[in-house]
């Protein structure tokens, strides 16, 4: 199945927390939540957390790039805010994003340290209620 500018996109951050900021953390994390429930394009948006290791883990689905644009527009003060607390140690893209999100995801990178990795659709379908019963 060939990918088409409509396509799905989905990141995987994975972040660690830094000493001592777990609360503040998962605080920071849930009010981003909330706020990209309410205004955000996500699709999906799960957070994780490794508790032993310090590690969390989020994953955010989003229908096509022109959406991953509008998120990093509209939700870049919660985005700082869970970086206060976090250090990102990876993200890998899902997907085939255009131009404008491959140039932001390079520059998080360089300015970062972290890697960014891509990773391209072969096949799948997104389904937004439960399959039929058979």
């Amino acid at each position: 199945m060939a990918s088409t500018p409509q396509s799905p996109i989905m990141f995987r951050n994975t972040m660690r927390v830094e000493p001592g900021h777990r609360e503040g953390f998962r605080a920071a994390v849930e009010r981003a939540a909330a706020f990209t429930e309410r205004h955000a394009p996500q699709l999906m948006v799960e957070v994780y957390f490794d508790e032993d290791r310090s590690l969390a883990y989020s994953f955010q689905l989003y229908p096509d790039s022109a959406a991953v644009l509008e998120h990093w527009r509209i939700s870049d003060p919660h985005i700082r805010e869970v970086m206060e607390y976090s250090t990102v140690l990876g993200l890998d893209v899902y997907g085939e994003p255009d131009a404008a999100v491959r140039e932001g995801l390079d520059s998080f990178s360089r300015e970062s340290g972290a890697p960014v990795a891509f990773h391209p659709r072969v096949a799948g379908f997104t389904r937004s209620a439960p399959a039929p019963a058979r």
